[in-house]
């Protein structure tokens, strides 16, 4: 006589199936696993429990920042443990650091990188966005031009309202390379109001290569640049970066590299 088939246990399957209706994924891929490492150590059913609970949060909140971090539209993923704070000494360090631990975003404060291109203002603001999405923030990246380019074309659309609606989740606003290109006298007042509906509700970072009294020479409008710069500093920390462009400072250095490498070509007989 043939001998049976061995089934997995019911109480197994059973398991199995209840943690999927309840999106438990890594209690279900989890189990069998910490259920020995307990057994083997004499723990009970509670620290059982406890232990994959933790696993099943822990995951649960990696895969939500994930989702945030996408959400975001960061360019590229930058963090402060990659930036090269020799090469820009200018820029405030100890500063930088308090802001990673991000409590800015619970008083609804702004901050304003400022200084010459190339210094890495984009790369400080990616990395503390990136770190406000770590601590379940909702953040949206985007260059200034960009979004004005967006508020227009929404604005046409009959749109602009659903925009504001979309724009007002975010805790944490990353605008960037303001001062590039001035803006229409609408595109202008269409900035405004977004900083406008974020001042107090909202934490702001905003990169700018301009100085204050420069901006009006972008918005067009002397009462509107005071306006929003009222706004933007009134609760602020400001960041300088007056250190020279690490772009072109690389580009030298690799121009130098690869000139001393270059073998000289013999003369002509």
């Amino acid at each position: 006589m043939d001998t049976p088939a061995k089934t997995p246990e019911r109480p197994t399957v059973l398991l199995d199936h209840y943690l999927k209706l309840l999106k438990l994924p890594t209690v279900k891929r989890e189990y069998r696993n910490v259920a020995a490492a307990c057994a083997k150590e004499g723990k009970d059913a509670v620290e059982f429990l406890a232990r994959l609970c933790e696993r099943e949060c822990f995951e649960r909140e990696q895969r939500a920042a994930e989702r945030r971090i996408r959400a975001a539209a960061f360019p590229a993923i930058k963090t402060l443990d990659t930036f090269d704070f020799a090469a820009q000494p200018s820029i405030n360090r100890p500063l930088v650091t308090q802001l990673m631990r991000g409590e800015y975003l619970d008083e609804r404060e702004n901050i304003l990188l400022m200084g010459n291109p190339g210094t890495g203002k984009t790369h400080i603001a990616i990395a503390l966005g990136h770190a406000a999405c770590a601590a379940g923030k909702h953040v949206r990246f985007q260059t200034v031009t960009a979004l004005v380019t967006q508020l227009l074309e929404a604005r046409d659309n009959k749109q602009l309202g659903r925009l504001h609606k979309r724009l007002d989740r975010c805790h944490l606003l990353i605008l960037d390379e303001f001062g590039y290109v001035p803006f229409t006298k609408t595109g202008a007042e269409l900035l405004f109001e977004i900083l406008s509906r974020a001042y107090e509700r909202q934490s702001v970072i905003l990169t700018t290569n301009l100085p204050f009294e420069n901006w009006t020479e972008i918005l067009g409008n002397e009462r509107l640049t005071g306006a929003l710069l009222d706004r933007l500093t009134h609760r602020v920390h400001i960041i300088e970066a007056n250190g020279d462009s690490y772009r072109l400072k690389t580009a030298k250095r690799r121009n130098k590299k690869e000139t001393r490498e270059t073998p000289e070509k013999p003369a002509s007989p």
